[in-house]
């Protein structure tokens, strides 16, 4: 679990880095511009890590698939060479679809305005921005990004369902409480990275509000990456236990005037 957290962490880190320094830049310029390699390079890392993640997300619901449901055989079906395989096929996996999208888009004509309505690069911008015909793109934007989703989305949910039927069975309350109380940061992650993700590329093209977009965009780019430390580490008693003393010297220094 901790193998899978270390590179959930990563990930957020690094699609968090490929967004946020130059949007910051940005908001402090008069001039917010981006050359045309920063914006394909900004393209492919952020989609890299971003399909990556996926992939981890899914490793981590089997992870604790196996370890409820199967717990005898946990060390032999969560081998060191199957969590390495799993990792290297996300990177792996992650990096060709997002070259598959940063060949296509930018091998559009854009020969109009040069405006991005939005405060990163990101393709269906982009492809608003082309004057040429872009129904393969979006195409292959919906398979590529639908079937990474959809089967990730379908491991954590075939995982998550027999982990319910092995909770239910458990006669006792206290028992079916803390089983699942270990799954539930992870589904919390889970339901907030696929909820905007499914929002914002599983829609038709009519449907698209540049403002919406932006809003939601800065939820999974910025907050929802800082977000998964703080849902992983209130289940850690070391963290509770090192608030709780934070807390409680903030409360003496109070008292004694510091």
């Amino acid at each position: 679990m901790y193998y899978f957290l270390s590179n959930l962490s990563f990930l957020d880190i690094s699609y968090s880095t490929a967004i946020a320094p130059k949007m910051l830049v940005n908001f402090l310029a008069s001039r917010k511009i981006i050359s045309f390699y920063g914006c394909a390079l900004q393209i492919f890392f952020f989609a890299c890590f971003a399909d990556a993640e996926c992939l981890v997300l899914a490793a981590m619901a089997y992870d604790r698939y196996t370890a409820i449901c199967n717990p005898l055989l946990y060390p032999t079906l969560m081998s060191r060479r199957l969590c390495i395989s799993l990792i290297v096929l996300a990177y792996f996996s992650g990096g060709m679809t997002s070259l598959v999208h940063v060949s296509l888009t930018f091998r559009l004509p854009f020969c109009g305005s040069n405006v991005v309505n939005h405060f990163f690069c990101d393709i269906p911008p982009l492809l608003a921005l082309s004057c040429a015909d872009t129904h393969i793109n979006e195409l292959l934007l919906f398979i590529l990004c639908g079937s990474i989703q959809a089967s990730t989305f379908m491991v954590i949910f075939v995982s998550y369902f027999c982990i319910l039927m092995t909770v239910l069975s458990i006669k006792s309350s206290g028992g079916r409480s803390k089983t699942f109380s270990t799954c539930a940061s992870h589904l919390l992650a889970v339901t907030l990275f696929y909820g905007t993700l499914l929002f914002m590329y599983l829609r038709p093209t009519t449907s698209y509000s540049p403002e919406t977009d932006k809003v939601v965009a800065v939820f999974y780019t910025v907050v929802f990456p800082m977000f998964n430390p703080i849902i992983y580490s209130f289940r850690n008693k070391d963290v509770k236990n090192a608030l709780k003393n934070l807390c409680g010297k903030k409360c003496i220094f109070k008292l004694i005037g510091i």
